[in-house]
């Protein structure tokens, strides 16, 4: 019987024949904690008696979330997580490096084929570079951090099979938040997805990780991408490791397959408030938004800044909104400096933000007031989540975002193209 993604990679890192449903302990490549979630693991190690991580090279802590710090409460946490990296002598990437799902590939440290765990639910996002990469609790990093390995029950898989090319106007953002709107947000609870197809193969490396980036807001575990010529040169950029790709078995036996037509996909919105509330930006045109945020670990890499200053470039934002952009890492920021988009988007009125998490956790950057509506590129919308349950979110596309910040209302970016 053949073999998934996941299931070819646990089967590699177990050392036993693996299949949906079996119990396995593998060995686990790298792993990660944010500012949110390593405090507690590292209580969690003292607890357990831990007293050195399993391999210093392959644990990394990233203050991303709260940072630079809002409070004393937290740069205390932030002296914890410093003190403990230090003194078990792995990484720490401090403030202004940029959000973790951006920093970690950008390491070199992950690719195809890598067994991937972090304190983090968008760990996923890693599935991109063919890597099983998931969210884990913050015991659960501890006691990886101690033994260097994890327990998984193995996932049923859901193949999304997406033909035909995006049209102009239309990106992986709104793709995903299609598939989201169609399975629902708890549609693949504990699976795995694979995203395969002409749209897939066509897309840059990375709109990939926008894709495996929500694959979590659909339930899944990881979102699955077969490693390709794209995959290895955005890869060699960073890195001169090997890595050994991982494809399904032509027979690989799936929960579903389901199968989309891209061809004709508007750009999309996720309503308020859940991700899975999706409709074509048609349907909301013309909703007054306050606020617009561009970045986050979902859409702050370069090539969504340079999307959203071929919108913003030259003309000037709505007087009664404000534009947030948070670039995901300073790499990101230093190279789109580089190529003239921050002096684009500070021109049409964007205020930049350190490279993080930004507005989208809801801590400090950007907290919107009551009764106020804002427009983000992040990956969740529920109540509360950029710190005011009284205020409404909608997800969409750089594109869309940029464009709605223009015309202080939610626009249709393809009239700006």
């Amino acid at each position: 019987m053949g073999r998934t993604i996941i299931e070819k990679i646990l089967s590699a890192k177990s050392g036993q024949e693996a299949h949906a449903g079996d119990i396995v302990v593998a060995a686990v490549d790298y792993l990660m904690g944010q500012d949110g979630t390593a405090p507690l693991a590292i209580r969690a190690f003292n607890d357990m008696g831990g007293t050195a991580v399993f391999d210093r090279g392959r644990v990394a802590f990233v203050i991303d979330h709260s940072a630079p710090s809002p409070n004393e409460g937290v740069s205390a946490l932030h002296k914890l997580m410093r003190e403990f990296a230090g003194n078990c002598g792995f990484c720490l990437h401090d403030v202004g490096k940029g959000v973790c799902h951006q920093v970690l590939p950008e390491s070199g440290e992950i690719g195809p084929g890598c067994l991937v765990i972090g304190a983090d639910s968008h760990t996923c996002t890693y599935g991109a570079l063919n890597a099983f990469s998931t969210g884990v609790g913050s015991t659960d990093l501890a006691g990886g951090m101690i033994s260097g390995q994890m327990w998984f029950k193995v996932p049923e898989t859901i193949k999304f099979v997406c033909n035909g090319i995006l049209p102009a106007g239309v990106y992986s953002k709104d793709l995903i938040l299609h598939l989201i709107g169609d399975v629902t947000a708890d549609g693949a609870t504990y699976m795995s997805t694979e995203y395969v197809g002409e749209a897939i193969g066509s897309m840059s490396q990375e709109a990939r990780f926008t894709m495996s980036n929500m694959a979590i807001e659909m339930g899944a575990k990881a979102g699955l991408m077969e490693a390709d010529e794209k995959t290895f040169a955005w890869l060699g950029r960073f890195t001169g490791r090997e890595f050994t790709p991982v494809t399904a078995d032509h027979d690989a036996v799936y929960a579903q397959v389901l199968e989309y037509d891209v061809a004709k996909l508007e750009p999309q919105v996720a309503r308020p408030h859940r991700v899975d509330n999706v409709a074509p930006v048609s349907s909301e045109a013309g909703k007054t938004i306050h606020q617009a945020v561009i970045g986050t670990c979902t859409n702050g890499r370069l090539e969504d800044l340079r999307i959203a200053s071929g919108i913003l470039g030259g003309r000037k934002i709505h007087r009664d909104v404000r534009l947030i952009v948070a670039p995901a890492s300073r790499r990101v920021f230093l190279d789109a400096m580089e190529e003239g988009i921050i002096q684009l988007l500070v021109e049409a009125g964007a205020a930049l933000v350190t490279p993080g998490c930004g507005p989208c956790v809801g801590t400090h950057n950007g907290v919107p007031a009551d009764n106020e509506t804002v427009i983000s590129t992040a990956n969740r919308n529920f109540k509360g989540r950029m710190g005011n349950s009284n205020a409404e979110i909608y997800l969409a596309s750089p594109a869309t975002v940029a464009a709605s910040a223009l015309t202080g209302k939610i626009t249709d970016p393809r009239e700006f193209l």
